[in-house]
């Protein structure tokens, strides 16, 4: 079973920015029944929405129905790129807009990487729907170490890596970090657990997405860390079933998470999540791309199980 084609995309506003989305869905029976996905994409060099590609081209091929809506967050892929400081609660209050406006039935979420702040900021939100809340599951896929969601960076701090990275010099270091040699690299060292997995499809993704200048805002936003809080407490008061899935050879880009294990990892996201329940595969840190059939595998089971719960919305 493949995706209908073509999967065009389509624009809505907010806060008078162009934004940007598409909806993978199939041609099957019951399709409309089933709860759809919220891909959240990580932030990063050439990084959008197209980061979920091989996975809709996959969720389908497996067997499964649920529409997929995949939006470009604000400063990335072809949504508006202004310049300004991004936090978690500007792209969440952008998603909470999408479900409302666009989507209009309840969701799973599934958010990659250190994108978790923004899925926490939409949970906090509370955003309903004729009473009903819009959030019905969460997917964790390859979060941060524990150390970097519960270690604030301090204000001023963020600020000063803003204005460096706002600078002249800022903007040549991006020029640097959108060659493709510099891409492979990182990525390597980085991202993937096999270095053969970093393949041309990944990089001219990411050169493609990165031509624009303007794509650095988004970046250095994250870098700045501008996300680093404690989320310690709303980790704990997150009450959508949740599905944690982590790499067996996962790492921590910050050195505050580098000593910690995978499994010391897992063991602190499910003592702390009031329902969750985890999965390690293997792979690193951007699973729903190096590892795309395992990591649907793993999720499908949750889907289904908050789909039937949910009746579809």
């Amino acid at each position: 079973m493949k995706l209908t084609p073509p999967a065009a995309t389509r624009f809505y506003p907010w806060r008078g920015y162009r934004c940007a989305f598409e909806v993978q869905t199939c041609s099957a029976e019951g399709e409309a029944e089933q709860t759809p996905l919220l891909l959240i994409h990580p932030i990063g060099v050439g990084l959008s929405r197209h980061f979920w590609d091989r996975f809709c081209q996959s969720w389908f091929e497996s067997g499964q129905l649920n529409p997929l809506y995949l939006p470009d967050l604000l400063g990335c892929g072809e949504s508006a790129l202004p310049h300004v400081a991004y936090t978690p609660e500007d792209w969440a209050d952008q998603l909470q807009h999408f479900l409302r406006t666009v989507v209009q039935r309840p969701v799973i979420v599934v958010v990659q990487g250190a994108l978790l702040p923004v899925a926490i900021a939409l949970i906090q939100l509370k955003p309903s729907l004729n009473s009903t809340h819009l959030i019905q599951g969460l997917i964790l896929a390859g979060p941060p170490a524990w150390k970097v969601m519960t270690q604030a960076t301090p204000l001023w701090q963020q600020k000063l890596s803003w204005n460096l990275f706002d600078s002249p010099l800022g903007n040549a270091f991006y020029r640097y970090a959108r060659r493709r040699e510099f891409l492979r690299s990182f990525s390597t060292k980085q991202l993937f657990a096999r270095a053969e997995a970093v393949d041309t499809e990944w990089l001219n993704e990411l050169v493609a997405g990165a031509e624009d200048p303007e794509s650095r805002h988004a970046v250095f936003s994250f870098l700045a860390g501008f996300w680093r809080k404690n989320y310690e407490q709303a980790i704990a008061q997150l009450t959508p079933p949740t599905l944690v899935v982590l790499g067996d050879t996962a790492s921590s880009i910050s050195r505050s998470g580098q000593a910690e294990t995978p499994e010391q990892r897992m063991a602190d996201y499910l003592k702390r999540l009031p329902q969750a329940q985890g999965i390690q595969l293997a792979g690193r840190n951007v699973l729903p791309y190096e590892s795309t059939a395992e990591f649907i595998e793993a999720i499908a089971p949750f889907v289904d199980n908050v789909s039937r719960r949910d009746g579809g919305g």
